[in-house]
């Protein structure tokens, strides 16, 4: 019977710990979060943001436009080197991966290293463009990749 309840008791903590673990990883992800109205008031505030657009290739291939500002960075690059994002200014990444997929990968990269001024863009491009904000075309080169990306 003691085995029982000290069993239990294990299985309660773990569940309780568990459940404080995910909710710990909600909140840090809201707070590193920001919806296409807000990205579009703050640029238009004037603050110094720096915005990314972290698409893999075949997506730009694709669709070969950016949020007007935004900097192209491939994903792979920025998580093998996340100090290709600036720390003194506030920075914004995008993609348009399902569930914000690259842009989380490589916002949990810059946070695992110490950056504490990046969000990613809710709903990537697809979300800022579904809301009628500009867009601009994206004309300069870029290089297509064989395989699959680690960001994916």
């Amino acid at each position: 019977m003691l085995v029982i309840v000290v069993i239990a008791c294990v299985v309660a903590l773990l569940v309780v710990v568990e459940v404080k673990r995910r909710r710990d990883q909600e909140d840090e992800l809201a707070r590193h979060t920001i919806t296409p109205e807000d990205l579009h008031t703050l640029l238009l505030s004037g603050r110094d943001v720096a915005l990314f657009d972290v698409r893999l290739p075949l997506d730009l291939l694709g669709n070969a436009v950016v949020i007007p500002g935004a900097k192209r960075l491939d994903p792979d690059e920025v998580i093998a080197h996340p100090s290709l994002i600036p720390t003194d200014r506030d920075a914004v990444v995008y993609c348009t991966c399902p569930s914000d997929e690259t842009s989380r990968a490589v916002l949990h990269r810059a946070l695992a290293m110490g950056l504490e001024r990046i969000r990613f863009l809710r709903g990537g491009l697809e979300g800022w463009k579904s809301r009628g904000y500009a867009v601009e075309p994206y004309d300069k080169p870029f290089r297509l990749r064989s395989g699959s990306s680690s960001a994916a």
